[in-house]
Formats: structure tokens, C-alpha cells, sequence
């Protein structure tokens, strides 16, 4: 009964603060703020995206101590112990990789970095994850017996199908189908991050990757969060020391970025030669028809060849097979002759051919960066004569990866992280910025595409009549304030409304603006008094390509009322119509470019 008799006035007050009048003109504007301020749902991702960075982390890890330190090392001392086991050693490795993917795997030809673009753009970020180890198993016989190739392709693509496949065990908690695309990139920017051991790298490269000229922007937060906590992952394991660390000047002439210039113009203009020999190879040898594995047998063999050919040319440990990690202290720390260093480019670019080209499964990140790194420090020795090898080495580098890769943003960033060397990043850029330009379109991946934006034309076959709302609530314009507040904004959700006098528009009423004038006040102010006066009419068969013109535009339109032609109301456009619309007609690889376009 002691319980009964305080519960009860305990409700009372309750029904009393919920019915009070300050709670009642307040409440809706505050539920609208919230509603507006966490549309994206983005606090999902301070779970979801850590289990991402750990499960990735681990991954990489074990990837990076199989390689890195079981099998390369022996096979690389028997390599240069022995020069005649190069092209048997890795001929039978190739072998071994494509009877792997020929057997075990749905299309041999899908895999690594390629896979995730093209999942991304084209299957919502759904990758087949049966064939997960037996990949991982390919990527390891193609690098770790002498594949001219690094552990990028496998992490990358590790990264991105743990992402992918987390989506299918985490969907419950709340996930939407488009998140799927961004946890498989952001899966992709943990494993980059994690085997480069370059958090910022792996973000940028991951959101760079899948377009020649913009960025997956949906993914920002989710990848810079799993691209963290993997390198933490896997730093707690193999310690956190800079992969590629080498000394760096401490300040550069406008000489030298004079020089940097013209260095990125040579390196953009080979980066275009390559690629599309590259593209051309890969085009010819996927459709010939012959069994896979026999295809990646000749690859082996040409790849082994061209190792025991520098080798025999210039005796030493510098050798352009496997994942080449310890060649990039060995041409900066060692003097090489500006040929041996040139024909150690030449060689290492002709490897990856014959290793990627071929089916071998990995990706080119690394042979990008030493060839350039050694096209660099060239042209430091023979053309510049200058004592700071490491800066033109360091461009060469972020030269060759943007003009390659298209993802000028993350050579620089990587330059800087996994190498140490921070002075470089202005330099950098310029000769990353004039490789980029220089190569054009020219790129090592087939599936990457321009920003979708360019497909903007299409909205023109889309009349205005087919996207608008067609049930438009408005308000009168001899209403108070208050009356608007009560009768139409608490009860319908939307941010603005149509004003009407005596049948015709004369403005626009947005429910932010009750927030600047005083309470006290609604009961004898006009509608029509606060209301905008910057309306737009535009008449039911305008395209809709115009109409997002005219949202878009300096004007700051907040809806577009169309009207007929004797000046009836008959329906109102805004920008989320359009994107609810293109959602529904372009499907998935459109959807974040709307996205991007329209907010």
C-alpha cells in the first residue's frame, strides 16, 4: 500500500511536466534537431568498426610473419647463394598458385585489390568468402617464394572480405545493405594500414581506390577507426618501427622542387607506359584459353628470368623478386650506379607484369614505389648531382604510386608515414600532382572508374512530374505562429512548408526560424511575416537535371514549389526527393555519388 500511495502522485507530476505548455512548443523542435543531427547513424560505427580493425589486424599479422619472416628469407639467401634455383623455385611456385585458383576458386581471375573495386562498384560490397583461405593461400605461394609483388594485394583484399562478411554476422544489430560497401572498404583501408604499418595510409589509399578522381566518402569515419585499431593490432605484435624507415633532409631549395617537377613528369610519363602494357597483358592473357595454372607457370618462368638476369648483370643483394621490403634500405644506403639502379627499375616493372599479368595474386603497390624509389635516386645522382638522394627517391616513390594507382593522396601520405620521412611530403606532392596529371586516365586497375557524378546527364530523361511530393502540407498565411507550431509542424516532420494567401504562394515557413523569435511573441506574429520570400517556381516537366541546378545554386533554395500553368500548387521538390528517387533508379553504384552531390 506505502508503494501504491507513491507511485500515484509520482504519476500525476509526471502526466503534469508532459503536459505542460513549455514541453508541448519545445519538444518537437528538439526531436527535429536530434532527428537531423544523427541522420547518418554514424555512433554505429564506434563498435562495428574496431571489431573490423582487431579481426583485420590479426589477419595481416599472421600474413606478414608467414611471408615476411618464414619464407622469404630463406628462399631470398637461396636466391643469391644460388642464382640457377631462381626459375625453377618460382615457376614451380606459380604452378602450385594456379592450380589453387583454377580448382578452389569460382573465377581465378577475381582476386586481391581488383576484387574489392569491383565489388564495391558492382555487388554491394558482397564478396564470396569461401574462397577466403585458399586466396590467402595463393597470395602467399605467389610472394613468399619470389613473385615480383608484396603483401598488399592479400591484405587488402583479406581486409576487405573479413569486412564484407562481418556485414552478414553483424546485420542484425541494425546494419542497412549500403553499409556493406562501406565496411568492405574499410575492411580494405585495416589491411592496408595494417601491413605498411601506416594508419593514414591505409585510410586515404582505401577511400582513394575505387574511383580515378574522388573518394568513397561514405566510408571516412568507419576506415579511419579500423585503419587505427589494426595497425594497433598488429603493431602490438611486431612492434610499430616504420617499415621503410630511412634518414630524411631536413629542408629542400625551390631548386629542388623545380627538379621534383620534372621528375614527376618522367615517372608520369613510364607510369603511362607501363600501365597500359600492363592492362593490355592482363587483357590478353585472361582471355586466352589455356588452363590457368599453366598460364601461371609461363608467368613464373619469365618472372624467375628476368631476377636471374639483373642478377647476372650486377652481382650483389639487390635482387627485384619477392616482396623486396630490404631493397629499399639497399638503394639508399648503399651507393648503386645510376644504371644499376635504372635497369633494377626496368627489371622490377617487367617481373610485375609477368607476375600479375599472369594471375599472380597479389597487387603492385610496393613495385611501384621501389621502382620509382630507384628512378629517383637516379636521377638525384646522374641529372640533379645532388647529396640528398633520399628526397628524390622519396618523390620518385609518391610519383610512381599516383600515377599508377591513381591515388595521388595516399602516395604522399605514404612517403611520409612508412618511410619516416615527413620533410619529403611538399615535394612529394608537387611530383606526385605532375605524375598524376601527366599519366592521365592511365591506371594499373581495370575496375577503377571516374566519380559517377559525370552521369548526371541521365537526370534529364527524368521529369519533375515523376520525383515530386505530390501530398504537400502547407500553411496559411494568416496564421500565427502558434497555430503553426501546434497544428502543422508538431505533426508533420518536415523542415519547411509551403505558405498560402487566398490560394497563392507568397513564401516559404521554416520551422528553425520559430527558434529565433520569442515565444511571447508567436501568438500575435504572422505566418506571412516570417515566412521566406525566396521561392522558386518551376512547372511539372521540367527536367530534373534542372531542378537539382537550381537547388544546388548560390540562391540556396530550400524546396522548389511546382506549379501548373495557371498557378496552382501541384506538388513541391527538394533534394532528398531527388536522391530518394535516383536511389530507386540507379541502384547501389550510384548511391553514394548522389550522396556526395547532394548534401
Amino acid at each position: 500500500m506505502a508503494e501504491t500511495t507513491v507511485t500515484k502522485p509520482n504519476v500525476k507530476l509526471v502526466a503534469r511536466l508532459i503536459e505542460h505548455p513549455l514541453l508541448r512548443k519545445y519538444f518537437p523542435l528538439v526531436s527535429e534537431d536530434l532527428a537531423a543531427t544523427y541522420t547518418r547513424d554514424l555512433h554505429k560505427w564506434l563498435l562495428i568498426a574496431p571489431i573490423i580493425g582487431v579481426t583485420t589486424g590479426l589477419a595481416v599479422t599472421a600474413i606478414a610473419v608467414i611471408i615476411l619472416k618464414e619464407l622469404w628469407p630463406p628462399v631470398l639467401h637461396l636466391f643469391l647463394q644460388r642464382h640457377w634455383t631462381i626459375v625453377p623455385v618460382i615457376t614451380a611456385a606459380f604452378a602450385v598458385t594456379g592450380l589453387i585458383m583454377q580448382f578452389l576458386t569460382p573465377d581465378p581471375d577475381e582476386h586481391s585489390t581488383e576484387e574489392i573495386i569491383r565489388s564495391y562498384h558492382e555487388h554491394q560490397g558482397d564478396i564470396d568468402v569461401r574462397s577466403f583461405f585458399p586466396k590467402l593461400l595463393a597470395a602467399i605461394t605467389t610472394v613468399g617464394f619470389g613473385g615480383s609483388a608484396a603483401l598488399e594485394g592479400p591484405s587488402i583484399y583479406g581486409g576487405g572480405a573479413i569486412g564484407s562478411w562481418l556485414w552478414m554476422k553483424l546485420r542484425r544489430v541494425g546494419l542497412e545493405p549500403r553499409d556493406r560497401r562501406i565496411m568492405l572498404i574499410s575492411g580494405a583501408a585495416a589491411g592496408m594500414a595494417a601491413v605498411f604499418r601506416a594508419p593514414m595510409t591505409g585510410l586515404v589509399f582505401a577511400l582513394e581506390m575505387p574511383y580515378k578522381d574522388d573518394l568513397a566518402h561514405e566510408a571516412l569515419l568507419p576506415s579511419l577507426i579500423a585503419s587505427v585499431v589494426s595497425y594497433v593490432t598488429l603493431a602490438f605484435f611486431l612492434g610499430a618501427t616504420p617499415l621503410f624507415n630511412f634518414a630524411s633532409a631536413t629542408s629542400f631549395t625551390g631548386r629542388d622542387l623545380l627538379w621534383c617537377a620534372l621528375l614527376g613528369t618522367l615517372i608520369g610519363l613510364v607510369a603511362m607506359a607501363f600501365t597500359i602494357t600492363f592492362r593490355r597483358a592482363r587483357v590478353f592473357l585472361v582471355h586466352w584459353s589455356i588452363p590457368h595454372w599453366l598460364k601461371l607457370t609461363l608467368g613464373g618462368f619469365l618472372t624467375g628470368v628476368c631476377g636471374l638476369v639483373f642478377l647476372m648483370m650486377f652481382h650483389g643483394p639487390l635482387v627485384p623478386l619477392g616482396p623486396n621490403y630490404e631493397a629499399v634500405g639497399q638503394i639508399l644506403s648503399r651507393h648503386h650506379s645510376s644504371l644499376e639502379l635504372v635497369v633494377f627499375g626496368v627489371i622490377k616493372l617487367a617481373a610485375t607484369v609477368f607476375t600479375l599479368a599472369s594471375g599472380g595474386v597479389s597487387a603492385m603497390f610496393v613495385p611501384l614505389f621501389l621502382t620509382g624509389g630507384s628512378f629517383g635516386t637516379a636521377f638525384a645522382q646522374s641529372i640533379v648531382h645532388s647529396s640528398s638522394v633520399e628526397l628524390y627517391a622519396a618523390v620518385g616513390m609518391a610519383a610512381f604510386i599516383a600515377a599508377g594507382y591513381k591515388t595521388p593522396l595516399a602516395a604522399v601520405v605514404f612517403v611520409a608515414e612508412a618511410t619516416g620521412g615527413h620533410a619529403f611530403i611538399v615535394p612529394a606532392l608537387i611530383g606526385a600532382a605532375v605524375a598524376y596529371a601527366i599519366s592521365g586516365e592511365a591506371s594499373a586497375s581495370g575496375d577503377q572508374r571516374l566519380h559517377e557524378s559525370v552521369r548526371i546527364q541521365e537526370l534529364k530523361n527524368i521529369s519533375v512530374a515523376e520525383v515530386m511530393q505530390q501530398s504537400v502540407v502547407s500553411a496559411m498565411a494568416s496564421s500565427t505562429l502558434r497555430e503553426f507550431a501546434d497544428d502543422v509542424s508538431r505533426h508533420h516532420r518536415h523542415i519547411a512548408f509551403p505558405v498560402l494567401r487566398d490560394g497563392v504562394i507568397v513564401g516559404i515557413m521554416l520551422v528553425s526560424s520559430l527558434g529565433v523569435i520569442p515565444p511571447r511573441e508567436w501568438t500575435t506574429r504572422k505566418v506571412e511575416d516570417v515566412a521566406e520570400k525566396n521561392i522558386k517556381k518551376i512547372p511539372p516537366d521540367c527536367d530534373v537535371a534542372e531542378a537539382l541546378r537550381l537547388l544546388l545554386s548560390e540562391q540556396d533554395y530550400h524546396m522548389l514549389l511546382v506549379t501548373s500553368e495557371d498557378g496552382n500548387l501541384t506538388g513541391i521538390l527538394t533534394k532528398t526527393d531527388i536522391l530518394s528517387a535516383l536511389k530507386l533508379r540507379g541502384g547501389g553504384a550510384r548511391e553514394a555519388v548522389y550522396e556526395a552531390t547532394l548534401t
